[in-house]
C-alpha cells in the first residue's frame, strides 16, 4: 500500500509539469501576478514542511542519540541544494556560448534530476507515515507549479514549439515517479536510516525558500498591496502546513 501512495503521489506531482499550458490562455500580466503569489505561497509550504514536519518527525523517530546526525543531514542537504544551484547557474551564465537548443535540453536534464530527488524524498516520507506523505508532497507540489511555468518559458524560448516543450516538461516530471521507486527500494536496504532523508530534504526546503523564492519576492518592485499580498500568500502556506499537521494526530 505504501508503494501505491509514493507511485499516486509521485504521479500527480509530474502532472504538474503540464501547467504550462495555462502560459496559452493567460495574459502576461495576469501571469505575472499570479507567479509571485505562486513563489511567496510555495516559499511559506516549504518552511512549514520543514520546521512543522520533517524536522520533527526526524527528531522524534530518531531519539535524542541521534540529533548530532538529523543536524548534520539537515545542514547537508542545505549545503548540497545550494551547490546545486551553482553549477546551474554556471551554466545560465554561459547560455550565450551555447546554442539556445543545447541550453534548453541542460534545463530538461537538471529538471529531471530534481525531480529524481523530489521522489525520493516523497517515498521516504510516505515511509514513515501517510500524514507525513502527504504534506511532503504538497510541499514540493507547491514549489514546482511556479517552477514549472519557468522551465515552460525557458525551453519555449530555447526554439521548441509549446506543444513539444509541454511534452518534455512532462517526460522530465516523469522522473519523480522513478525517484519515488528507488527510494522506496533504498528504505528496504538501509532500513530505518531512511529517516535521515527527512532532513536532509528539509535543508533542501529551506535553502530553496530563503535563498530562491523569497528574495525574488523581494527584488520585485510593487506598492503596499503588493507586499502585503506575498506576505499573506507566505503567510497561507505555513498555515497550510500547519493545517496538515493536525491529520498526524
Amino acid at each position: 500500500m505504501t508503494l501505491l501512495y509514493i507511485l499516486i503521489a509521485t504521479f500527480l506531482v509530474s502532472l504538474i509539469a503540464l501547467i504550462g499550458v495555462i502560459v496559452l490562455f493567460l495574459r502576461e500580466n495576469i501571469l505575472i501576478k499570479l507567479n509571485l503569489f505562486l513563489v511567496a505561497f510555495s516559499a511559506g509550504s516549504l518552511m512549514g514542511g520543514a520546521f512543522f514536519h520533517l524536522i520533527p518527525e526526524t527528531f522524534e523517530k530518531t531519539g535524542n542519540e541521534n540529533l548530532m546526525a538529523a543536524s548534520f543531514f539537515i545542514v547537508f542537504g542545505f549545503c548540497v541544494f545550494f551547490v546545486l544551484e551553482q553549477f546551474i547557474n554556471w551554466h545560465h551564465c554561459h547560455k550565450t556560448v551555447h546554442a539556445a537548443a543545447p541550453f534548453s535540453y541542460l534545463i530538461l536534464f537538471s529538471d529531471a534530476v530534481h525531480n529524481i530527488i523530489d521522489g525520493a524524498v516523497i517515498a521516504a516520507a510516505f515511509i514513515i507515515s501517510l500524514p507525513v506523505g502527504i504534506a511532503t508532497t504538497a510541499a514540493v507540489a507547491f514549489h514546482e507549479i511556479p517552477q514549472e511555468l519557468g522551465d515552460f518559458g525557458v525551453l519555449v524560448y530555447g526554439g521548441f514549439k509549446k506543444t513539444k516543450a509541454l511534452l518534455f516538461n512532462f517526460f522530465s516530471g516523469l522522473a519523480a515517479v522513478l525517484g519515488g521507486i528507488l527510494g522506496f527500494l533504498l528504505s528496504e536496504k538501509t532500513g530505518e536510516s531512511i529517516i535521515f532523508m527527512l532532513t536532509f530534504a528539509a535543508g533542501g526546503f529551506i535553502y530553496i525558500a530563503s535563498a530562491d523564492l523569497i528574495p525574488e519576492i523581494k527584488n520585485k518592485c510593487g506598492g503596499k498591496t503588493r507586499s502585503f499580498s506575498n506576505f499573506a500568500a507566505f503567510v497561507l502556506g505555513l498555515a497550510l502546513m500547519v493545517l496538515l499537521k493536525f491529520f498526524d494526530r
